[in-house]
């Protein structure tokens, strides 16, 4: 479906906001903290950030790189998250965030003890917490994006000018 926006309107604002300003304005709260509180490390999170773009498909969240202090992932690095099983460029804690979040998106009744023992070796209980509102959160709005149409017409700031 494609959600029609007015002409000159941005269609994530519009939508999220015009729409349905209630909701979405606490969804937009919600998807912003992510980014601003997160104590997660850079790798671990858009390990598990682009995981989920790629099972939902949004072509905004998988064109979009996650910056901390002038600092982005390595050119290549979606490609490793599509093989985060056999890829060398990840260390425990990264390829760990990228199976949680495919399991979390696709398996969730299966995350039995064996996975949750190697989550708890590298991750904190807090940290797992984090990140599961993390997928959460991206789950839910990427779809949604995706859903909606809103992923095909968005441009990431970084585009514009191409």
């Amino acid at each position: 479906m494609q959600i029609d926006i007015p002409e000159g309107a941005e269609p994530i604002p519009y939508v999220w906001g015009d729409m349905v300003p209630r909701i979405g304005q606490a969804a937009s709260n919600f998807s912003l903290s992510v980014y601003e509180y997160t104590t997660l490390g850079l790798r671990e999170f858009e390990a598990a950030r682009l995981r989920i773009a790629q099972i939902n498909g949004c072509l905004f969240c998988l064109d979009w790189r996650t910056e901390r202090d002038g600092e982005t992932v390595e050119d290549g690095f979606l490609d490793a998250v599509a093989e985060w099983r056999t890829t060398d460029v990840f260390d425990d804690r990264t390829r760990l965030a990228a199976e949680y979040a495919e399991r979390y998106a696709v398996d969730h009744h299966n995350l039995d003890d064996g996975f949750w023992d190697r989550m708890k070796a590298h991750y904190s209980q807090a940290e797992i917490v984090e990140l599961s509102m993390s997928i959460g959160s991206w789950l839910a709005f990427g779809r949604l994006n995706h859903v909606l149409g809103l992923d095909t017409a968005c441009v990431l700031p970084s585009a514009q000018g191409r």
